[in-house]
């Protein structure tokens, strides 16, 4: 009894549906769905990628002995 209730209640509401209005349709979401899946592939891609950079650098030797050298400066200057 109750499907058939139900039945009476839905098929007005498929006739107010208006055939000139224009939806994206199936079409649009597997568009939308490869283009997802597409970004979480790259994003997934690109943390891969991200993961084996390293981010330490090296001393710079020349930075290290000018700052000896102004330590050294400063300290005749003081005594």
């Amino acid at each position: 009894m109750s499907a058939s209730l139900a039945m009476t209640h839905l098929v007005p509401l498929a006739k107010e549906v208006d055939e000139n209005k224009v939806t994206p349709g199936v079409l649009g979401f597997i568009v939308f769905a490869v283009m997802a899946l597409a970004v979480w592939r790259l994003m997934k891609s690109m943390n891969r990628h991200m993961s084996k950079v390293d981010f330490k650098e090296a001393p710079d030797p020349a930075g290290a002995s000018r700052e000896s050298a102004d330590a050294a400066d400063a300290k005749a200057e003081r005594g």
